[in-house]
């Protein structure tokens, strides 16, 4: 918790307004605010890769959660007992009626010391939901339960996101703000169990001997830039939606703190539950507690096995993940389909936006076929861990780079303040300028220095495995230099000197997107024969303005911008 923190302070916040600001001031998406210096337009390919990558193992997640949320609805919940045929028998379950006759095995078995309680959720889910194969090469079949509950999870998120983000804004009001009344159900609930004190000290209590532990800062980074959605390019695209003078600070002030506190007190309703279970089977809160998947679908739905009415809180549980989860695909969907209708910006895609929302629909679909094979969690995992950790931290650090060293700070001081109305406060400043890269820079080292290869379980990735993690880290990352070199190729100049110099120059068109906003250093320069051509309009001032408005060329992905520039 006291990395996390000092993370949200001098990285989460001061990006998150970062990133807010960039997309607000350009109204464009994460490759077309690159017009401030288009030799880093890499870095906004390189937020859609990764983009492209969580969009096609995050769905794989919620179609798990709408698997179990669809088997909740019985009576008893199928993981509660050891009595199913995929049980095996090391099955040992808390509310199992024969579970003295299991403890009752013979004297070899009591001796081996190998021998560990695997409980019914943990055989459900490796053994039923999963049918979970021996190795990450031998995919098996599709678990078609699985595919069922990923085309349902596709069409749920293209249905909401079917007319951009004026659909995806109103379903958002309900999936944002609905998980709070389901997280409070199950808080009132978890601390009013028998032992959730102890699971709630053992989530309070500092473990001071990790604090030099480079993981646990590089967790808490990679939590912080996930939660937040930093460098995944949505909060750029998300922002050149809003009004050019909202006050993006104070909202990216209220939604980081509101973010993390909800995180932390989502810690008290899971840790709860944790401690219950762990005082009914008389073992150590660290026993119960797992990590990534584990926690969502064997400990926590094994917890709510002990509760009366377990369906319904499971029901509740599940609804709640998958909430959570299609608000995160509504916002990585909407990134690509505007940077791809940005990129081409012609009126025919425009008009076909919903066509392309449905072909990146499918195209999720197909590629997340595979991780609904037997193998399907071990290509997750891999995804999770490689495609989209350490290239998120690069990818911040270059744009800070970029917009503070590059694009110049003053010049991006000055932009917000026309904007806003008021500079950035000093503290981040600061933090954009200084801290936030050089803390994201330490992390990326001591990372690789206290590099370990990624495991599930008992199981060990092959070398190969980790060879294609690693070709999927920098798939991204690569995007910055190699469109950097192609920009300089393409520029004009006699030395390489000035070929840079015209490459990191903002271009003519960077600057808000709709003309009234164009002030200052941004006003059109009209020439002469110009300004007498404006002097002798006839008297039809409304008409001549339409017109105007209508000859403009406003781009981007600024709502009002485009629905304006279609209607006329």
């Amino acid at each position: 918790m006291f990395p996390y923190f000092i993370m949200l302070v001098f990285c989460g916040i001061p990006l998150f307004f970062m990133e807010l600001s960039f997309g607000q001031f350009a109204s464009q998406g994460c490759l077309g605010v690159w017009r401030v210096s288009p030799m880093f337009k890499g870095v906004g390919y390189g937020m859609m890769v990764v983009s492209t990558y969580i969009g096609i193992y995050y769905n794989v997640v919620i179609c798990i959660a709408f698997y179990y949320f669809f088997v909740s609805m019985t009576h008893t919940l199928p993981w509660t007992y050891c009595s199913n045929p995929w049980n095996t028998p090391d099955c040992a379950g808390v509310l199992d009626s024969n579970l003295s006759s299991r403890v009752a095995l013979n004297i070899t078995q009591l001796l081996n010391s190998t021998q560990k309680r695997t409980s019914p959720s943990e055989e459900y889910w490796r053994r039923y939901v999963l049918n979970l194969s021996d190795d990450i090469g031998n995919l098996g079949e599709v678990r078609l339960p699985l595919l069922g509950c990923l085309g349902v999870s596709w069409v749920v998120v293209f249905l909401c996101l079917i007319k951009g983000v004026k659909s995806s804004g109103k379903v958002v009001y309900f999936t944002a703000t609905f998980p709070y009344v389901v997280l409070t159900i199950l808080f009132v609930r978890g601390i009013t169990l028998e032992g959730a004190v102890t699971g709630i000290m053992y989530y309070l209590t500092p473990q001071w001997d990790k604090i030099l532990n480079a993981k646990v800062w590089g967790d808490a980074a990679s939590q912080i830039f996930y939660s937040l959605g930093c460098a995944w390019g949505g909060l750029i695209t998300m922002a050149s939606y809003n009004k050019f003078h909202n006050n993006c600070y104070r909202d990216s002030i209220i939604i980081s703190i509101t973010n993390c506190a909800t995180s932390v007190y989502a810690g008290f309703v899971i840790f709860s539950i944790l401690g219950f279970m762990a005082k009914h089977l008389g073992v150590d809160v660290s026993k119960v507690a797992d990590h990534g998947p584990g926690l969502a679908f064997v400990a926590y739905p094994e917890a709510l096995t002990l509760l009366p009415i377990s369906p319904l809180w499971s029901i509740l549980f599940f609804f709640m993940l998958i909430l959570l989860g299609l608000g995160t695909q509504f916002c990585l969907l909407e990134t690509l389909v505007t940077a791809i209708v940005d990129e081409v910006g012609n009126e025919w895609i425009i008009r076909k936006k919903t066509f392309v929302t449905l072909g990146v629909a499918v195209a999720g679909f197909l590629l997340g076929v595979p991780l609904t094979t037997q193998a399907g969690i071990y290509w997750l995992l891999l995804m999770d861990n490689y495609a989209a950790s350490f290239s998120l931290v690069v990818i911040s650090c270059i744009m800070c780079v970029a917009i503070m060293y590059i694009y110049g700070h003053r010049n991006y001081f000055k932009d917000i303040e026309m904007m806003l109305g008021f500079p950035p406060p000093l503290f981040f400043q600061i933090c954009w300028r200084f801290i936030s890269p050089a803390i994201i820079f330490f992390i990326l080292v001591f990372t690789v220095i206290q590099y370990r290869p990624i495991s599930y379980n008992e199981y060990v990735y092959p070398a190969w495995a980790i060879s294609i993690g690693f070709l999927m880290a920098l798939s991204s990352v690569i995007c910055i230099p190699i469109y950097a070199i192609y920009k300089v190729c393409r520029s004009e100049g006699d030395t390489l000197l000035e070929r840079l110099k015209n490459a990191t120059k903002a271009s003519k068109d960077w600057g808000p997107a709709l003309p009234e906003h164009r002030s200052g250093r941004y006003a059109p320069v009209f020439s002469p024969s110009t300004e007498s051509h404006l002097e002798v309009q006839p008297l039809q001032p409304e008409k001549g303005q339409n017109e105007a408005v209508a000859a403009s060329p406003v781009q981007g992905s600024n709502g009002s911008a485009h629905s304006q520039d279609s209607r006329l």
